[in-house]
């Protein structure tokens, strides 16, 4: 009996323990500084501006949730348009996004450059409350930097250019601001 009350108290230690480096290791993603050596987040340029959320993912378990916990599918010029918005259908998967839309107003290759996956980043507590609040059809103005982050073997790297498509295409993009234009109604 005293065994196994030693037993359960040191594996209870030990679970504690791993939580707390777990917990330390996500501090980005709350918005707090990281703690962790390895972690960094490096500015590569401002970036901001007016996006309709076409669609929002949470992430928990990926090697980026770490640091991004919500990846926004968005449109803007043209596309955050309510009339265009409205008919665009998102997936998104593993940090991907796929869209459609039935009818294109404009050429396929201008229209690629109108919708985006953003790998969101709060930069403080307050914004990682707020980036979760998004709902589909939310025009939204967001005001940061767009950012690298390195973590052990990962270097994730933000695109610099809104217009790329394609793997690499993504914002990881550490919001400091959000802003709702128009809210949808719940």
């Amino acid at each position: 009996m005293i065994k196994m009350v030693v037993l359960s108290g040191v594996l209870g230690v030990m679970a504690i323990q791993a939580h707390a480096a777990t917990s330390a290791e996500y501090n980005i993603a709350k918005g707090l500084a990281p703690v962790t050596k390895t972690q960094s987040v490096e500015v590569l340029q401002p970036f901001y501006g007016d996006f309709r959320i076409l669609g929002s993912k949470i992430y928990t378990q990926d090697q980026q949730a770490k640091f991004s916990p919500i990846d926004y599918a968005v449109s803007w010029g043209l596309f955050a348009q309510p009339e265009i918005a409205r008919h665009i259908s998102v997936n998104q998967y593993d940090r991907f996004l796929n869209w459609k839309i039935d009818k294109l107003p404009v050429p396929a290759e201008q229209a690629m450059q109108m919708v985006s996956n953003m790998h969101i980043i709060p930069a403080n507590p307050k914004i990682a409350k707020q980036i979760k609040q998004v709902k589909r059809g939310d025009l939204v103005r967001l005001q940061g930097e767009l950012v690298e982050v390195k973590d052990k073997d990962l270097v994730w790297t933000s695109s610099l250019t809104p217009t790329d498509v394609g793997d690499g295409a993504c914002e990881v993009f550490r919001v400091r601001s959000i802003q709702w234009i128009e809210k949808v109604k719940s």
